[in-house]
């Protein structure tokens, strides 16, 4: 059962605070809920930065191993998740930026990198026709959004 405190960190969750808490003191179960509540999300981000399955996966291994080695830092002026995004964001520019310097990252709008996230639908595994479905769909959006120029892919993302 949740407890509810009240902090001065309004916008981290009391979920997120005492997750947070567990995770410095090394509980594996909270660093194992930690990441089993975002690997989706951040693969989902890195693959769409970097257009490669294993180099994302690379990137979400990075983006925990700084996370959880500066989970100090955090201060709960967002969600876990959305810090652990933006660590993912920056692992996977990061490596964009050392692969090629032609694009200009800072020549992007100011507020491109503070978009929403918003989630794609889970698989149904009660219905394994509706699950195939939406795994196409999934393979179908990921290669449209590879074929996008760089600039307009990362807004995207």
């Amino acid at each position: 059962m949740r407890q509810a405190h009240v902090t001065s960190l309004s916008p981290i969750s009391s979920g997120d605070a005492e997750l947070v808490q567990r995770a410095i003191a090394r509980d594996e179960a909270a660093i194992r809920a930690i990441m089993q509540a975002n690997n989706r999300r951040l693969f989902r981000l890195a693959r769409g930065i970097l257009r490669n399955d294993n180099e994302a996966e690379d990137v979400v291994q990075d983006a925990y191993v700084r996370a959880f080695t500066h989970l100090d830092q955090f201060r709960g002026d967002s969600s876990l998740s959305t810090w652990l995004s933006r660590i993912a964001i920056n692992e996977a520019l990061g490596r964009v930026r050392s692969r090629r310097s032609s694009v200009e990252w800072s020549e992007l709008p100011k507020g491109t990198l503070e978009a929403q996230i918003i989630q794609f639908p889970l698989s149904s595994t009660d219905d394994p026709e509706k699950s195939m479905a939406q795994r196409e769909i999934q393979h179908v959006v990921e290669h449209a959004i590879d074929e996008l120029p760089e600039a307009f892919r990362l807004v995207f993302i």
